[in-house]
């Protein structure tokens, strides 16, 4: 399926001086069929009603330890102290994410670009597929810490200039994710709506949101709304599973107080048909390695 997209009128406000009303999604979830790639129309159907997909035993256990070992390369990399692509945590100063890891990594992106990924986000997508963003995430045992609930395409809009919701995101657990050591929440169905936020975009904003982020995450009474709405289910599963989530979806993780780590490969595609513009809601572009400008598509490695 392929579309236009209005790049010219914004029909997702957010980052506003008053609470907004929630927007009913118009756009679909899944744009292509079960002709186009891996899911069948069942899948596809229940992936566009829930917002997400788990897929158990996506990679196999000896990749699992081949991924475990780049990100303990890439958090113990001295070379990489300092660099703005590492996020650390705030209290702890450990290794929280480090983004742009397809350029860090050559098996991540070999990984990008593997068929079971590829196919699947083309057939969601309906389109040739870019990265908007890669990173690995690291919880550790006792210190790791959440996310408030949000959506990561009000983000992406406001602050990267994505148009439409027209992303999935791929999370591949490395690690056991239990009910107890900080997993990701869902609000199933969640997807279809779209809730603006309160408060203006400061400059540089993603220097301290990727730490905490306390501007474009919605109100209490929106997320009791949801929850009540929609409903709340986590992502549990061995190491080696996927979440295939839409990039509106309303999500959320806690602390980890447990000794279990959790971490995990993250991978955001994006449509072609749905490049960047300027942002909608912050005084400028964040930095290329957390938005990717460049979609060129992506292509398996020879």
């Amino acid at each position: 399926m392929t579309a236009t997209i209005d790049t010219t009128t914004d029909v997702f406000p957010t980052r506003l001086s008053a609470p907004g009303e929630m927007i009913e999604r118009r756009q679909p979830t899944v744009w292509g069929t079960a002709d186009d790639g891996p899911f069948d129309a069942p899948a596809l159907e229940a992936h566009a009603t829930r917002g997400f997909t788990i897929l158990e035993d996506f990679i196999t256990s000896e990749e699992v330890a081949g991924y475990t070992a780049e990100l303990d390369r890439l958090a113990t990399d001295s070379s990489l102290a300092g660099d703005p692509r590492v996020i650390t945590e705030q209290a702890s100063g450990e290794v929280r994410s480090v983004f742009e890891v397809t350029a860090l990594s050559r098996a991540i992106d070999a990984l990008s670009r593997d068929p079971r990924l590829l196919d699947r986000a083309r057939q969601l997508l309906g389109s040739e597929v870019y990265l908007h963003q890669s990173r690995v995430n690291y919880m550790p045992g006792y210190k790791g810490t959440g996310f408030y609930w949000h959506s990561d395409f009000e983000t992406w809009h406001a602050e990267d200039g994505m148009p439409a919701p027209r992303a999935v995101s791929c999370s591949i657990a490395l690690t056991p994710n239990f009910p107890y050591n900080g997993g990701l929440m869902v609000m199933p169905g969640s997807h279809r709506t779209y809730v603006p936020c309160v408060g203006e975009t400061p400059e540089n904003y993603h220097e301290a949101s990727l730490k905490e982020q306390r501007i474009g995450v919605p109100s209490e009474d929106a997320i009791t709304d949801m929850a009540h709405r929609y409903g709340v289910e986590q992502f549990t599963g061995p190491a080696g599973s996927a979440l295939w989530f839409d990039c509106n979806i309303m999500h959320g993780s806690g602390n980890n107080i447990t000794p279990f780590p959790r971490s995990n490969i993250f991978l955001v595609f994006n449509s072609v048909e749905n490049a960047l513009t300027d942002p909608y809601a912050a005084p400028a572009p964040r930095p290329d390695h957390i938005g990717n400008r460049d979609v060129t598509p992506l292509r398996p490695l020879s």
